[in-house]
Parts: structure tokens; C-alpha cells; sequence
């Protein structure tokens, strides 16, 4: 499972063409006739695009235009205008996704939630500062985030399967780029690559009994009838994107689930019945059964995770300052170290050597920009020269979980205009990253043609960046 389970796990027109397009225009227009009125900002809300069947609210866009402001994002031409527009391709791309019946885990969308709030917070300076700006709780951001995550991740998706059998040749490469003026060749920006040492922090055995008896108190009230699952996993779950749902996942496939979770959901029978305690990276659970559709199921369950304390952490910290002395004193390499010490599963078998995937082209490669690490590696890389290593730090892991890491800077190849004998992955990924943006390009295109689009006049005179808009 990528993020948790409820990160369990992230962004046409039919044959009865007519009749289809004809309800899903007195629908869209009835929809778009409708006026609301935000409380919080006390301004009315209108209904500026309607794609398809989907309104395009005059909120989504400006609350689209103050995300970009806090990421410091930049519009091609007129904001009014490319706003608008790229919230209906996402529309075009997420009613594909629907009908090609793409998922995402509910782990993956805690995950990245977790991960955009934590770059808010940075840019921010502080949560309270960001609470300030956004005139919203912490908590409230994070549910505020789930939906867009989740469609986010649809959108990806859906772009990947597009673009799946898009490939270019060494010649394509070569031709590519050997007419290319010196100063349109691409700069490659610097690149590193990094091993990581990672411990966590011991949890006490009682801190897991205190979990443990928690989540039987739960089984026992839902048991003698004094309350319902899915209040408790409202109130009490710590898995932020199926709790609100009262722990209720969607139906997901056991390869999406963590394989200890899904060994015991998968056992499931009686919906009245309350799993056992199931332990996955995540932390603890209790589940119960909703439904079974093939080889999809649907539970809710709640979520614990086991506290860490300050003292733990600069435990795990004390072992990482012991193990890097006795690495600067030649007793074994850090590549040892990582292999036979390190916690993190996803780099111990490769000696501790970070690796990037990166989305669109779904290639793995150890060579990662600045930007692909994650914020506390890149800044401790940022201090580093090639060979050395780090002081102990402490990282939220993928799973959302504080641990103490080591890294070690391997190599740092510096920004440069790229060279075909020198760069000739990276430049064959430019060439395939054009040839797959045109194929999104072109069926954004054919997409709209087949589309139902509504909007306001003020917007026919914009300049857009796709065809068809303006029917």
C-alpha cells in the first residue's frame, strides 16, 4: 500500500449519443441556472463552466488561484482565463478515469495530503501561521485537501494509462535535438544521488498495549450495542482519509491493501463480526465487513497508531551517531551499514541507494533533482560534499511515520546544457515527455469535441491553449 488504506491508497460520449447529450444538457443547465452563497467570504458563488455534466464553480477557480499563489505557480497568459480552463480539462480527464474505472487507495491520498500540508507548513513558516492565512484549522485543511487529492491521483492515472505505449527511439532522440540551437538545448539541473541509513524509534511494549486495549474497547462497546463503528472510526481513527467516512473504504483489490490487512479483510465474512487486531505499517486496526463484490471487497475500519516520544526519537538518533563513528573509523562502509542496519525496506537491499520514479514516464532512476527528495534528505544533501556524510535527523517516512535517517552523498553531477554522449537518458525522456504531452494534447482535443461545454460569454473571447472550447 502506498500512503494508508483509506491512503489505502492518486487525476465521451456514448453509443445512445443524442438522447445522452440531450439529458446531460437540461441537467448541466439546471445546474448552471443555480446561485450559492459562500458564508465564510459573504460573496455570491456562480456556476461560470459547466463540462459534460460537471459545474465549474467561480470558488474552484479562485480557491485554484490561491493555491498557485502559495506554491508561487505560473499561468500561461491570462489567469481568467487558463484557470478555468485547466480545471475543465481536468474534468475531461476525471470523467475518463470514472469510465474506465480507475482507483486510488485511500492510503495514497493521506500520504501526499500529509505531504502538501507539511510544504505548506514550510512555506508558511509555522501551522499556525498557515492556519492564519487559510482562515482554517489544520484539521480542516486536511479534509478540505481529501477530495482534490483523490481526483489529483485519478488525473495521473488516468494521463499514465494515455500515455503507456508512447515510446521514442535513439534515432527519434538523435533527430530530435541535432537542429537544436545552442541555447534551446534543455538544461539538466543538478542531480544527486544519495544512500540513506534509517532507524526507528523502539516503541514501548506498553504504549502498543495501550493501543491494543483501546481498539478491544472499541470491539466491546460496538459489541453490547453502545455505539457504532463507524462513529468510533469518526471519532477515534487516525487514518485521515476514511475517517471522516466513518472508516469506510471503497471497494479496492487485495493487491492495493497492505498484505497483512488484506489477509485479514479478505477472511471477512459476517458483517456484524469485528476483525481481530491487524498490525500493518501503518500502525493497528479493527475491521468490519461491508461487502464483497469478486475479488474487490468494501470495509471500514479504524486506525491507532503508537505514539513516539521525544526521548525515543533521540534514541534512535544516539544508534545512528554510533553506527557513523564507527563507519568514520573504517570498522565497516556505510553501504554495509545500510544493508545490514537500516529499517527503510524500500532502500536496505540496494545498500541504501535512493531511488526516484518518476510519474509520467514511470522510469526508476538513482540519479534525483533536489526537488525529488524529500525535505528534510535535500536539505541535509544541500550541506554535504561528495563522500560525506550527514548528522543524524529526523524524517516523516512514506508512511507518514517519524524515524532518524543518515544519508550520504554519493555523487552530485551539476547543472548543465545536456550532452547526447553524456545525458542521453535524460534527453531521451525529453523527447518522450513531448511525444507524450502532444498524445494528451491531441485527445484533450478530440475529448472536447466529443464533450457537452457551457460558459459564461466573458470567456469566449479568451485565447486558449486547447481547440473546441467555444462552441
Amino acid at each position: 500500500m502506498a500512503g494508508f488504506m483509506g491512503t489505502l491508497l492518486l487525476i465521451g460520449v456514448s453509443a445512445n449519443a443524442q438522447q445522452q447529450a440531450q439529458q446531460t444538457r437540461q441537467k448541466a443547465d439546471s445546474v448552471a441556472t443555480k446561485k450559492a452563497i459562500i458564508p465564510e467570504h459573504s460573496i455570491v458563488d456562480e456556476v461560470i463552466w459547466v463540462v459534460g455534466d460537471e459545474p465549474i464553480l467561480k470558488s474552484d477557480v479562485e480557491q485554484m488561484r490561491l493555491q498557485g499563489e502559495m506554491e508561487g505557480m505560473k499561468w500561461k497568459g491570462n489567469p481568467d482565463c487558463a484557470i478555468p480552463e485547466q480545471i475543465a480539462v481536468q474534468k475531461l480527464f476525471l470523467h475518463q478515469a470514472a469510465i474506465d474505472s480507475l482507483d486510488v487507495t485511500e492510503s495514497e491520498i493521506a500520504q501526499t495530503v500529509d505531504q502538501q500540508i507539511n510544504f505548506w507548513i514550510n512555506s508558511a513558516g509555522s501551522r499556525e501561521k498557515l492556519e492564519e492565512y487559510q482562515g482554517k484549522s489544520i484539521s480542516q485543511i486536511r479534509n478540505d485537501l481529501h477530495d482534490d487529492v483523490k481526483n489529483n491521483r485519478l488525473i495521473q492515472k488516468m494521463k499514465q494509462k494515455l500515455m503507456a505505449n508512447v515510446s521514442v527511439t535513439p534515432a527519434d532522440v538523435r533527430h530530435y535535438f541535432q537542429n537544436l540551437p545552442e541555447d534551446s538545448i534543455p538544461f539538466i539541473p543538478t542531480e544527486v544521488e544519495v544512500e540513506i541509513l534509517v532507524r526507528k524509534p523502539r516503541i514501548p511494549q506498553t504504549e502498543i498495549n495501550r493501543v491494543k486495549d483501546q481498539l478491544r474497547s472499541f470491539t466491546d462497546r460496538v459489541n453490547k450495542g453502545e455505539t457504532s463503528f463507524s462513529t468510533l472510526a469518526r471519532l477515534y481513527s487516525e487514518d485521515p482519509g476514511s475517517a471522516r467516512q466513518g472508516g469506510e473504504m471503497d471497494y479496492i483489490g487485495r493487491g492495493s491493501l497492505d498484505p497483512a490487512f488484506a489477509s485479514v479483510a479478505f477472511n471477512l465474512t459476517d458483517p456484524k463480526k469485528i476483525s481481530k487486531i491487524v498490525e500493518s505499517e501503518f500502525g493497528y486496526h479493527i475491521i468490519q465487513l461491508i461487502d464483497k463484490r469478486g475479488d474487490r471487497i468494501k470495509v471500514r475500519h479504524i486506525l491507532l497508531k503508537p505514539k513516539v516520544t521525544d526521548d525515543e526519537i533521540k534514541q534512535a538518533m544516539g544508534r545512528l551517531d554510533s553506527i557513523t563513528t564507527d563507519i568514520k573509523a573504517g570498522k565497516f562502509s556505510f553501504e554495509d551499514a545500510c544493508s545490514v542496519l537500516s529499517e527503510d525496506k524500500d532502500t536496505r537491499n540496494n545498500h541504501g541507494l535512493m531511488a526516484y520514479s518518476d510519474p509520467l514516464s514511470n522510469k526508476i532512476t538513482s540519479r534525483i533533482q533536489m526537488k525529488n527528495l524529500p525535505t528534510e534528505v535535500a536539505a541535509e544533501v544541500e550541506k554535504l560534499k561528495v563522500g560525506e556524510l550527514s548528522a543524524p535527523f529526523k524524517m516523516v517516512d512514506s508512511k507518514g511515520k517519524t524515524v532518524a535517517a543518515v544519508v550520504k552523498l554519493v555523487n552530485r553531477v551539476p547543472g548543465h546544457r545536456a550532452k547526447i554522449t553524456e545525458d542521453f537518458q535524460a534527453m531521451q525522456a525529453i523527447v518522450q515527455q513531448k511525444a507524450s504531452e502532444k498524445k494528451l494534447h491531441d485527445w484533450v482535443v478530440k475529448k472536447i469535441k466529443e464533450t457537452y461545454i457551457r460558459m459564461d460569454d466573458r470567456y469566449k473571447n479568451c485565447d486558449f491553449e486547447y481547440q473546441g472550447w467555444v462552441k
